[in-house]
């Protein structure tokens, strides 16, 4: 259960109290201290919040109150008014994105880059290359669909929708099994190419480095000069160093 409340969005401290209440039923302040790992003067606002949020109530007998958690339906409820909110808030910010992106616009630089880490990180950048028609690799191990197959079945569903071409310069290991995806034309390097597992990505006037070893790094630079200089790379190898 503690899994659970953790993705509804409850803390260490609000996910322990709102067990304890859960277990034992009615009970005062002095009580709740006594079961928990928790500093007294932090149960009050760990209690506070869960009584903001519908999931605990409390009553008063003889000028003490004490404290319970409501019908463990409220959660779902309380779920709901979350995504009501994150809905809310989605349609005010789509409302602000074109305002924002032309002042994010006019202050980037010609030469732009960004550092991405981690899983989120990785996924950010894949999903930023839905906006270009065309998308090169040197050295694609085919590492995203094997780490991530749920994610990138969405994602590659939504290219072909689109309509999006690869143009993928291999590795040799992978010239065994690989079978080309629809809108995709795939050569292979020499065996002699393989090494870490670290990938080029040319889309637009973007050119990525990711790294995808134990740490998943990509390092984006938006450059229109680089991008065509790695995109003459990208065809100096696919017609003189890479095979079918």
């Amino acid at each position: 259960m503690n899994t659970a409340l953790k993705k509804v969005g409850l803390s260490n401290g609000e996910i322990e109290i709102y067990e304890i209440l859960l277990d034992s039923g009615l009970l005062p302040v002095g009580k709740v201290h006594e079961k928990s790992r928790i500093e007294r003067r932090n149960i009050y606002d760990i209690l506070n919040k869960l009584i903001e949020r519908g999931l605990v109530t409390y009553i008063i007998e003889n000028k003490k109150k004490y404290f319970k958690i409501s019908h463990p339906e409220n959660i779902i409820k309380y779920l709901e008014e979350k995504e009501s909110d994150i809905k809310r808030t989605k349609n005010e910010m789509h409302a602000l994105i074109p305002h924002m992106v032309k002042n994010f616009e006019m202050r980037k630089p010609s030469i732009y880059a960004e550092v991405y880490r981690g899983v989120e990180g990785i996924k950010a950048v894949w999903e930023d290359m839905l906006s270009c028609k065309e998308i090169y690799w040197i050295g694609s191990g085919r590492y995203i669909p094997k780490a991530f197959p749920n994610f990138f079945t969405s994602w590659n569903r939504r290219r072909l929708k689109l309509g999006i071409r690869w143009f993928n310069i291999c590795r040799h290991e992978l010239k065994k099994d690989l079978k080309p995806l629809q809108l995709e034309k795939a050569k292979f390097l020499p065996k002699a190419f393989s090494g870490n597992p670290t990938v080029i990505c040319i889309y637009g006037n973007k050119t990525v480095n990711f790294i995808l070893g134990k740490e998943m790094f990509a390092f984006v630079i938006e450059s229109e000069e680089l991008a065509e200089n790695y995109r003459r790379y990208h065809k100096y190898l696919w017609d003189n160093v890479a095979k079918p």
